[in-house]
């Protein structure tokens, strides 16, 4: 080989090296990048259906923000567990969990004191069946079952007003000592959404979907799906 060929392939071999070191460095970046996003607000994370492969979940809550609360709804699918059949069935079903939060300032909300209502496939039933001029309530006890039974109690209720709805939630620990009450105007345009999305979330919270579509992916352990909601499993139950 002619030195002037040497010469050529030595600039060739250190310009794709160079090239390599950028776009692994780039790479590293957006790692970087990504990890710092997730921290702020996380929109994917990773879970395990109920045969064993991993499925990305999507974050997509529905949020309405007012003066002085926030009410965000999402719904949290049912968990499954395989039986020494073969077969899959239901552990719990799921909900749809609405989450309030007080507000602190103009367009901020505390995080730290929100509360949780988890809506059963029944009260989601009662919720979108309301009519124009319709309202109704609905009570938990998150310690049901257990000695501190009666010791908290939730109460959440829809009344319509001239614009579209209140919706309430009363929330009142005596171990505490609390009382909290939010209350979220919603427009009948906001109604018409969260209407819209419960219904269509029924049947993938009763785990319908999962039967009649096997391949449904997200069929996963809950404390997986959403860990900052595994703290309200209690409340889920109800």
């Amino acid at each position: 080989m002619n030195p002037r060929s040497i010469t050529k392939l030595y600039h060739f071999m250190n310009s794709r090296n160079k090239l390599f070191k950028f776009g692994e460095n780039a790479g590293n970046r957006f790692n970087l990048m990504s990890s710092s996003a997730a921290a702020g607000i996380s929109t994917v994370r990773q879970s395990y259906g109920a045969d064993g492969r991993m499925s990305s979940r999507i974050f997509a809550d529905y949020s309405i923000f007012k003066g002085k609360a926030a009410l965000s709804a999402a719904p949290v699918l049912p968990t499954f567990s395989k039986m020494d059949s073969g077969f899959t069935k239901i552990d719990r079903r799921g909900v749809i969990m609405l989450t309030f939060r007080p507000a602190i300032g103009e367009r901020k909300y505390d995080s730290e004191k929100k509360q949780l209502f988890a809506l059963s496939v029944t009260e989601v039933g009662s919720f979108i069946s309301l009519g124009p001029g319709d309202s109704c309530e609905f009570f938990h006890d998150p310690s049901m079952q257990s000695r501190d039974a009666g010791q908290v109690r939730k109460s959440l209720s829809v009344k319509p007003h001239t614009d579209g709805y209140f919706i309430s939630l009363s929330v009142t620990n005596n171990i505490l000592k609390t009382n909290e009450r939010f209350t979220v105007p919603v427009t009948i345009a906001e109604f018409a959404v969260l209407r819209e999305a419960f219904s269509f979330a029924l049947p993938h919270i009763m785990g319908w979907a999962h039967c009649t579509n096997p391949s449904t992916d997200g069929v996963g352990d809950f404390s997986k799906v959403r860990p900052q909601l595994a703290v309200a499993a209690s409340e889920w139950d109800r």
